[in-house]
C-alpha cells in the first residue's frame, strides 16, 4: 500500500523542517520545495495527495502556483498558508481553486488535522475503468435535471459535456443533491463537507458555493439549483423550478 504523499512548500527552512518531521511521523511521504517555481514544477510532474502551500514565496507566489495548477487541470487538494490577518489572501486563494487555508502561526497538530480532513475525500489519482453497461439503478450515478453526477468516477457532466470540479466542489455538490429541498445552514455544511468547525469564518462556504454555481448553473447570477436562504444558508432545488 502506497503512502499518501504531501508537497510542503515554504521558503522558511525551519517551517519546512518542522512540518516534514511531523508529517513523516504521522506516516506521510513528504516532498518539499522552497520557492514557487519548484512547487509548480513538482505539482505538474508528480502526483500528490495534498499540497500545503505558503503564499509568500520567491520566484512565483502561492497564488500564481494555485492558479497555474488549476489551469493545467491539476485537482490535487491545496491548503494555502496565510498570515493571520490576510483576509483578502484567504478569499482570493479560495477563488483561485484552493480547498482550504490555515493561518500562521499554526501548530503541527492543526496542520495534520487539516490535511487529514482534506485527503479523507481525495479523488483517486488513477482513472476508474467504466463498467459496461452501467445499470440505470446504480446508486453511484445521480441525475439532477440535465446534470449527471458519477460518484465512483468523481465526474459531473451536462448533456454529455464534462464539468471540471475540484474535489471539494464535487463533495459539496453531492452533499446538496443528497439533501435536495432541505435548507442547510453554513455550520452544517462546514461540519459535513470540511470535517471540522470553522467557528465564525463562514466565507469559505460562500466562496465555494459561488464557484460551484459558476460551473453548474445556466445563469450563475440567477441561480436556480443552489438558492440562498438569507440569514440561514442554502437550499438545493434539483428540479430547477423558477
Amino acid at each position: 500500500m502506497t503512502m499518501d504523499k504531501i508537497l510542503v512548500v515554504d521558503d522558511e527552512p525551519a517551517i519546512v523542517t518542522l512540518l516534514s518531521y511531523n508529517l513523516k511521523q504521522a506516516g506521510y511521504e513528504v516532498v518539499t520545495a522552497t520557492d514557487g517555481a519548484d512547487a509548480l514544477s513538482l505539482g505538474l510532474a508528480q502526483s500528490f495527495t495534498c499540497i500545503l502551500l505558503d503564499l509568500m514565496l520567491p520566484k512565483l507566489d502561492g497564488m500564481e502556483v494555485t492558479k497555474k495548477l488549476r489551469q493545467e487541470k491539476i485537482q490535487t487538494p491545496i491548503i494555502i498558508v496565510t498570515a493571520k490577518n490576510d483576509e483578502f489572501d484567504k478569499v482570493f486563494g479560495l477563488e483561485l481553486g484552493a480547498d482550504d487555508y490555515i493561518t500562521k502561526p499554526f501548530s503541527p497538530r492543526e496542520v495534520l488535522a487539516r490535511i487529514k480532513a482534506v485527503i479523507r475525500r481525495t479523488t483517486p489519482d488513477e482513472p476508474v475503468t467504466p463498467p459496461t453497461p452501467m445499470p440505470a439503478a446504480n446508486r453511484s450515478v445521480m441525475l439532477v435535471g440535465d446534470l449527471q453526477i458519477d460518484q465512483d468516477k468523481y465526474r459531473v457532466a451536462r448533456n454529455g459535456q464534462n464539468i471540471s470540479l475540484t474535489p471539494k466542489e464535487f463533495e459539496l455538490l453531492v452533499y446538496f443533491v443528497e439533501r435536495e429541498g432541505r435548507v442547510l445552514s453554513r455550520d452544517a455544511i462546514l461540519n459535513h463537507v470540511w470535517g471540522y468547525d470553522y467557528a465564525s469564518e463562514t466565507r469559505i462556504v460562500d466562496i465555494h458555493i459561488s464557484h460551484l454555481r459558476e460551473k453548474i448553473e445556466v445563469d450563475p447570477k440567477q441561480p436556480r439549483l443552489i438558492r440562498t436562504v438569507r440569514g440561514f444558508g442554502y437550499e438545493f432545488v434539483g428540479d430547477d423550478h423558477a
